[in-house]
């Protein structure tokens, strides 16, 4: 798009740092037939990906070395991973010839025309920085909910932009290809972003919406082991109500989510996801009531709505919702015209 525009396009050098790779490897299974001609088509030049480029060592070290200097234009600076700021603040423990990561992701960080954190340990730290952290893991510009992380609260790219959250854990291939493609087409600016910064093209739905257990929620009628078919909040831990993502609406693999496996939504896209205070796969309550509620839904009408619901729940629901199949279909009546 950008070279049919006569604009020269964006270079993008992507970084990993500490993490499993498991945004890399999410990537790798976009909806498009060539992921590096997609990105070629929204007008990104991939310099460099530690698990997809050929480049040797000494060739990728030029690469970044040349980026920090100018001799190479740095549009877009991608890292996945949390940072590792230990031992002691010396980064150490994540070295590459002969300097720190960290270092190194300050030195481009303040060349960068876009700086993207690809995941929720970029983001937020994330797993990484879970328990003590002796690693001292962070995210590039939060630890956990709090601004700061590795650049500080006060950072701005050279176009004023903050640190861009792809959070998400893996992130979709979609949120990270749609990020890229606005911000090579100028469509992305701070407006862009939410309150963690993570793009609003999918934090502003909750992972809630297009479930397709909504049925069950709406008569809390809920799952009581894994394989069941209602519910998962009440019980089996699951945060989609609470969780800012549209995995139900724009899918992954073009037909599945979490939830759509049977697996409650832990909440991957939220800084502190990965030590929730309870199992994953449990509910925690008080008196019987589920502590997380439902976003903007305050504790007295969330009470008084599913008591009406429970009392209203059709034998069909309630049923099937303690099964791993459909045991009672939907009754075949005759539609009349009102």
């Amino acid at each position: 798009m950008n070279d049919m525009m006569g604009k020269a396009p964006l270079n993008l050098l992507w970084l990993q740092s500490g993490g499993c790779g498991g945004c890399t490897l999410s990537l790798l299974n976009a909806e498009c037939s060539n992921l590096f001609e997609t990105l070629a088509g929204c007008g990104i030049n991939l310099l460099l990906h530690p698990a997809l480029s050929e480049e040797s060592a000494q060739e990728a070290r030029r690469i970044i070395d040349d980026c920090v200097s100018g001799a190479v234009r740095l549009d877009i600076l991608c890292l996945e991973g949390a940072v590792l700021r230990g031992p002691h603040g010396s980064g150490g423990f994540h070295r590459t010839g002969g300097d720190s990561m960290m270092a190194l992701v300050e030195r481009l960080a303040a060349v960068a025309r876009h700086t993207v954190a690809i995941g929720n340990c970029a983001s937020f730290g994330g797993v990484t920085a879970a328990a003590s952290n002796p690693a001292d893991a962070c995210g590039l510009q939060f630890e956990g909910d709090a601004p700061g992380g590795l650049l500080g609260c006060d950072y701005r790219d050279s176009s004023g932009l903050p640190v861009i959250n792809i959070a998400g854990c893996p992130t979709h291939p979609n949120w990270v290809i749609e990020t890229l493609a606005a911000l090579a087409s100028g469509l992305l600016d701070a407006r862009s972003l939410d309150g963690f910064q993570r793009p609003r093209l999918y934090a502003d739905h909750l992972v809630h919406h297009g479930c397709t257990r909504n049925e069950y929620y709406e008569f809390k009628a809920s799952a009581n082991k894994p394989s069941d078919l209602g519910c998962l909040m009440e019980n089996m831990g699951c945060k989609g109500t609470q969780a800012h993502a549209d995995c139900n609406i724009r899918l992954w693999n073009g037909e599945g989510s979490c939830l759509r496996g049977g697996y409650a939504c832990i909440s991957c896209t939220e800084p502190g996801f990965e030590e929730p205070g309870h199992p994953f796969a449990e509910t925690p309550k008080l008196g019987g009531i589920p502590i997380g509620l439902p976003i903007d839904m305050p504790k007295a009408w969330f009470v008084v709505l599913a008591s009406l619901s429970k009392s209203a729940t059709p034998k069909r629901v309630k049923e099937n919702a303690e099964a791993d199949h459909q045991v009672v279909v939907p009754a075949v009546k005759r539609t009349r015209r009102k």
